[in-house]
């Protein structure tokens, strides 16, 4: 057996989700008997229930989902005109994932035994008409990610302490209208992604950190102050029960209201204006007058600044001839005294000597003043340079990367521009494109097309946190094969010069205005001898990486699978933290992604390798799954046993189910390498 099929085999094996170990037979025929036991209780059988009979076989049973050991995952029993309590028959379904019961017509409370359901992920039971408190053993449920109890007859203080805060792992809690009381002030719930509580009876400031969710989460709740609504006073008002005949709309007379000691707010019959002239009309204008003059001169202040700026930019700075000059990082402006004569001419150098602009084949050509002339903006800094969003006169949007020095000393012209040519000649649609490159003796520049959406860094790990719109499992999986398929031709686009990419990680996949994942940065690591001792990079390195010598083709499938584990758990390479059940790697401190995970599956604790935002989407999990063995194949410590990226590519189009890509394996004679007897590029 090949090394790379022992790889898979082994991590089959003990991979729980579908090779787990066969369950007894006494649990399947539990789960089976309290299905068939819960609907001999119904006084009529809905149609969607009328196959579950005793000779029907567990996992045909409609409205449900069975585990690769025949348990039951997944029931769903929405909209089925059930009544009466809680089904008692379910709380024995101990390996149920998501459970939901909605728009039904199920009443009274539920039941103390539901710690019974120690595997549930999600919980659904809105619109029903169950009440009471919610039981302390809803605390148990310690994998519990989405909790919706919305539009029921709850009551009582919402159990922020009791029950909410001992479910870290929440990221929905739906509670809107029932009769809630109590405070919400306490709550610690960082993770979540949905929150709502309106019409409800809580009182007290709302927490900070879930200031950031609309007002429509927390309306209806007349006592709920702090952002997003209105700011709280100096105490609330605590509204009395309905019913309640000591209740008196009267804030004079009802003891249960406490009015804000604010004196602007006080009663007019407790507090009455003393006689004057006014002064406090008087002390309001002067305030008035004061801020209107105050403003007046900020805004000519801003004018003559923003006039100074235009003609600065409009007649240049003599005293940075010579240089390019990049000024608060912000804007680059580059005196064009000593490129004068270049203009936009695709060959050759200027009269000077000093720099030469060089376009690709195919692309419009722009002027070089319409260049250095250009506004632009720091996009970010990486390991070969900082890369800035130039606007052109016309409007034309270019990236524009500015190449550190140290990365280039060591290769002269004509290596540069070999290399420059090769790589503008690489077309591929998972590929961002060179569109043209400046080479003088103190600017080196690299201009490429604009991506708008940004990288998959951005995807992943920005703005996380209430309101953040998570990456679904369909994007995540079209970005992973679109970069598989960039970084594949790299590697087979040129036999002769073995090019790589060597700097692989996700600030490199940017995303285009179709969604498509295309690949930057390549074919620099030549440039940077001390690419492989960058704490930037460290998280993506291949272990027999020492120095950029050694950066290969399988170093590349290493980094890319680091890109693939990365996509899967929603962390960052070089920064997890292992704890809890994940085994004694990595506890109280920093331990390298493929690592973390080795351990976390070595444990069979495989599911929780997966970024929570995943847990929201249904029957992904055999695809997770598929992914992850990839990672861990390419991630393999050995390089021989690692797959080529050609193999990478089908194994996950194979997974997505997209039409098999034309193998990366052959190329012909017409791949765009460098002569040696020409020095240029030949086809």
């Amino acid at each position: 057996m090949c090394p790379f099929s022992l790889t898979f085999t082994l991590l089959l094996t003990f991979h729980p989700l579908l090779f787990s170990t066969a369950t007894a037979t006494s649990q399947l025929s539990g789960d089976k008997d309290s299905l068939l036991s819960f609907i001999s209780t119904l006084p009529i059988t809905p149609p969607p229930l009328s196959n579950w009979l005793p000779t029907t076989p567990l996992c045909s049973f409609s409205l449900l989902s069975c585990s690769s050991s025949n348990r039951v995952t997944k029931l769903v029993l929405q909209n089925l005109n059930l009544t009466g309590p809680f089904p008692a028959h379910l709380l024995s379904l101990s390996s149920l994932h998501l459970l939901s019961l909605s728009h039904n017509s199920l009443s009274g409370p539920l039941p103390a035994q539901l710690s019974s359901l120690s595997s549930l992920h999600h919980l659904f039971l809105h619109h029903n008409r169950f009440s009471a408190a919610l039981p302390s053993s809803l605390s148990s449920l310690s994998l519990l990610l989405r909790l919706d109890l919305s539009y029921n007859l709850f009551s009582g203080d919402l159990p922020v302490d009791g029950v909410f805060n001992r479910l870290p792992h929440l990221l929905t809690v739906k509670v809107e209208g029932n009769n809630f009381t109590g405070r919400i002030s306490g709550l610690h719930l960082s993770a979540l992604q949905e929150f709502n509580v309106s019409g409800n009876r809580l009182v007290g400031e709302i927490p900070a950190f879930l200031s950031g969710f609309p007002t429509t989460s927390f309306s209806g709740n007349a006592a709920l102050c702090g952002p997003p609504l209105l700011q709280c006073k100096g105490a609330e008002v605590v509204p009395t029960k309905p019913g309640n005949p000591s209740s008196n709309p009267n804030p004079s007379s009802n003891p249960s209201v406490t009015i804000s000691s604010t004196p602007s707010a006080l009663p007019g019959k407790l507090y009455p204006r003393k006689p004057g002239n006014g002064n406090g009309r008087a002390k309001m204008g002067l305030w008035a007058i004061i801020a209107i003059i105050v403003g007046d001169i900020m805004v000519l202040l801003m004018i003559s600044f923003l006039l100074y700026c235009y003609f600065w930019r409009k007649n240049g700075v003599g005293e940075n001839k010579g240089k390019s000059v990049i000024s608060g990082g912000e804007k680059i402006v580059y005196s064009s005294s000593p490129y004068r004569g270049i203009g936009g001419s695709g060959g050759g150098g200027g009269g000077s000597g000093e720099g030469r602009m060089v376009f690709m084949e195919g692309v419009r050509r722009f002027e070089l003043e319409d260049l250095l002339r250009a506004s632009a903006e720091m996009l970010g800094k990486g390991v070969f340079g900082t890369a800035y969003k130039a606007v052109l006169d016309d409007g034309t949007v270019v990236a524009v990367k500015r190449l550190k020095e140290a990365n280039v000393g060591g290769g002269g012209r004509k290596e540069f521009e070999q290399l420059m040519e090769v790589l503008g000649r690489l077309k591929h649609p998972n590929l961002v494109p060179l569109k043209a490159y400046y080479f003088a003796r103190d600017e080196k520049l690299l201009v490429f097309d604009y991506l708008p959406n940004g990288s998959l860094f951005w995807l992943l790990h920005g703005n996380r946190g209430p309101g953040r719109t998570p990456l679904d499992w369909t994007t995540r999986l079209k970005i992973a094969a679109g970069a598989a398929r960039g970084v594949a031709f790299i590697h087979n686009s040129c036999r002769e010069l073995k090019l790589i990419h060597g700097n692989i990680k996700s600030t490199n996949i940017l995303v285009d205005k179709t969604g498509e994942a295309c690949v930057s940065d390549f074919g620099l690591s030549s440039f940077s001898p001390t690419l492989a001792n960058n704490s930037k990079t460290n998280g993506y390195r291949a272990p027999e990486s020492v120095d950029s010598r050694r950066l290969n083709h399988k170093a590349d499938v290493y980094s890319f699978g680091v890109l693939l584990l990365e996509v899967l758990t929603g962390k960052y390479p070089s920064v997890v933290e292992g704890s809890g059940p994940y085994g004694t790697v990595g506890v109280g401190g920093v331990v390298d992604l493929p690592r973390w995970v080795q351990s976390v599956v070595r444990e069979e604790w495989t599911a929780e390798v997966f970024d929570l935002e995943l847990m929201r989407y249904k029957d992904i999990e055999e695809e997770m799954v598929g992914l992850l063995q990839i990672a861990m194949a390419c991630t393999s410590v050995s390089p021989e046993q690692r797959p080529r990226m050609a193999q990478v590519v089908k194994m996950i189009e194979q997974i997505s189910g997209q039409e098999a890509s034309p193998a990366h394996d052959n190329f012909d004679s017409d791949s765009p390498c460098v002569s040696d007897d020409t020095g240029g590029v030949s086809r």
